[in-house]
């Protein structure tokens, strides 16, 4: 995965996520702020079960069941502070959307890892089609399937003296 460098943003993810909990008229618990500050760590692709494992045994701070990380998650996204990214095992892995430049993935089939590459061509040819048709585009998603230039390697073998002959 390349790295994507994180834009300054006004507010904080978890007072974000505050605000937007507070529409629903809902609040920011201890274990859902363990939660958000656990997602935004790091900038790392993750499914829901990495974070449920990490967070039903995690000590000295509230711990978060199954539940608790999958409604939370559910919420983040309506939010619109992640996103699901389609992967090639069939698993949801989810990524940052705020505080992250617009930016699209290539997805190796073989082993599932994940480019990501801004390109302002792609995001100039979507606006022009959505004009032709007098689409309002509010964003875009990319995702592009196909074989990793690691897996594309033809494999490494040793010869034999046999194969030398």
């Amino acid at each position: 995965m390349s790295e994507l460098t994180a834009m300054p943003v006004a507010v904080p993810p978890v007072d974000k996520f505050r605000e937007f909990l507070l529409t629903k008229g809902m609040r920011l618990t201890p274990e859902r702020e363990a939660i958000v500050d656990a997602v935004y760590a790091s900038h790392e692709h993750f499914d829901a079960d990495v974070w449920v494992e990490k967070l039903e045994r995690r000590k000295g701070g509230p711990r978060a069941s199954r539940s608790t990380v999958y409604r939370t998650l559910s919420l983040l996204e309506e939010a619109g502070l992640i996103r699901k990214v389609a992967r090639s095992n069939d698993r949801e892995v989810y990524e940052h959307d705020y505080g992250y430049p617009q930016h699209d993935h290539l997805i190796c089939k073989k082993c599932g890892d994940m480019i990501e590459f801004p390109n302002e061509l792609i995001a100039e040819a979507l606006e022009l089609v959505a004009a032709e048709h007098g689409f309002r585009m509010s964003g875009h998603r990319l995702e592009v399937e196909g074989i990793c230039a690691n897996c594309s390697r033809p494999p490494q073998r040793l010869h034999r003296k046999l194969d030398m002959i």
